[in-house]
């Protein structure tokens, strides 16, 4: 990892967090903490400031697995950032800086620095198919959360998921355009990821008799 990759990710990270920060102790203030937490923006942009922390503190030591999970927060971002523009944000504001530092912050600066991060730096492994439905588990636990805690105490995070805003039919559909969407771009950021490091990153594989494939693990794996 280039020493500028690393400054620009933990001023990032400190942007983020003095965002996060600031809308929380607001928040509070006005007794509405809780409800600031349940913001799937929210929720997204502090997983980017811990992925961000984790990179920092394991360095080379990284697993394999960690451009799994760096995929996925890349994904949260950027459908947090899709989201708000359609579904969240008045129409006029798409093309307005006066929405506060926070909100600028959070629903532009971040998605697009998660993507370009994304695209940017090269992967570990060559990725496996099998992340894309596991990236959808943590959305689908954030929907069925939202829609019991906002039965039980009448609130909802977005309006699009509010039934009481208009129909649970209407919710319903809206919501099952959102997972197509989800799923969508989920796929969209599966293939996009960075080129591999480098040949020597991979395991080489070899074909025996029988016709299998047996991955030679005599070259270790480097990280970004």
């Amino acid at each position: 990892m280039s020493i500028l990759a690393r400054v620009l990710r933990v001023l990032l990270a400190l942007v983020i967090l003095a965002a996060l920060v600031h809308n929380a102790v607001t928040s509070a203030r006005d007794g509405l903490l809780a409800q600031n937490i349940s913001f799937f923006t929210n929720q997204s942009n502090l997983a980017l400031v811990v992925l961000i922390g984790a990179w920092m503190a394991l360095g080379s030591r990284r697993s394999a697995w960690f451009d799994d999970v760096r995929g996925a927060v890349t994904f949260y971002l950027a459908m947090t950032g899709i989201i708000y523009a359609l579904l969240v944000a008045p129409l006029d504001e798409l093309l307005r800086w006066d929405i506060g530092w926070t909100g600028i912050v959070l629903h532009r600066l971040a998605p697009l620095a998660a993507l370009a991060d994304w695209l940017l730096t090269p992967r570990i492994h060559r990725p496996r198919w099998a992340r894309v439905p596991l990236w959808q588990i943590y959305p689908i636990i954030f929907l069925v959360l939202t829609w019991i805690r906002g039965g039980i105490t009448g609130w909802y995070p977005y309006a699009f998921l509010d039934p009481t805003a208009s129909s649970w039919g209407q919710v319903l559909v809206t919501t099952a355009v959102v997972l197509v969407a989800f799923l969508s771009i989920a796929v969209v950021i599966h293939l996009v990821q960075g080129r591999l490091r480098s040949p020597a990153s991979e395991p080489r594989t070899t074909d025996t008799p029988q016709g299998y494939m047996i991955a030679s693990t005599d070259t270790p794996s480097r990280y970004p």
